[in-house]
């Protein structure tokens, strides 16, 4: 005896066959709704707690990487699950700037290189005055 399908979608038991896929796998189709499934998909839906489990190790800092095989989710789901969450967390960061300070630079000598390496020059005094004429 052969055992019976029930619609995902209706509950219905009036299933037919529907073809075969480019994998080779059976698909059924509902008679009632138009659904088509399989009778043992690969993909099922991710419960609430699995998702809280997710969100846990995520704030824990755990890789993608560890968490797919461990909850035995794909990697690509997991990815868009992240995501998805990631956008729905406010970005905006709330704090106080600081007042600008004045601060002190030490210079010592600068050097350029000009045309070859031989032919070096100091430019201490024209580094150090075009600085202090930018910032203060």
């Amino acid at each position: 005896m052969k055992p019976e399908l029930l619609c995902p979608t209706c509950g219905s038991t009036d299933i037919k066959k529907n073809g075969t896929t480019r994998r080779g796998k059976q698909p059924h189709r509902c008679r009632d709704c138009g659904r088509q499934f399989g009778q043992n998909p690969r993909w099922q839906p991710q419960f609430s707690d699995t998702k809280a489990i997710i969100d846990r190790l995520v704030v824990e800092k755990i890789p993608l990487a560890g968490i797919a095989p461990a909850l035995q989710v794909s990697e690509a789901w997991l990815q868009q699950y992240v995501n998805a969450a990631d956008t729905a967390v406010p970005q905006q960061v709330a704090g106080t700037p600081k007042a600008p300070q004045r601060f002190n630079v030490q210079m010592d000598e600068v050097w350029a290189v000009v045309a070859d390496k031989g032919n070096r020059h100091c430019r201490n005094s024209k580094a150090l005055e075009s600085f202090t004429a930018q910032h203060f």
